[in-house]
């Protein structure tokens, strides 16, 4: 079944994809928490740095596999239409 092996699959990618995110986020959390000098354009930087892992995790956490499920499934319909659609030619005896 295309549900549960993407179920399957989704739940061992989870925790490798949770740990990467968390480590980079963390990476650059000093960037945009720094002080001193220049730190109007560094905590900018480190902002939008770090709204962009946690939204690209949280999209790919829970929309790659629906839009995979979705394709797969359009395609799998496509194809059965193309199939029926297609006409049986029989070899006629002369």
């Amino acid at each position: 079944d295309l549900i549960a092996a993407t179920l399957t699959a989704v739940r061992m990618r989870l925790r490798p994809i949770i740990m990467t995110s968390l480590a980079f986020g963390f990476g650059v959390l000093p960037l945009a928490l720094g002080t001193g000098a220049g730190a109007g354009g560094r905590n900018a930087i480190g902002t939008a740095v770090l709204g962009g892992t946690v939204a690209s995790t949280v999209l790919g956490i829970f929309m790659v596999p629906v839009f995979f499920l979705l394709i797969r499934s359009w395609f799998q319909s496509h194809s059965r239409h193309e199939d029926a659609a297609q006409p049986t030619h029989t070899e006629s005896a002369a």
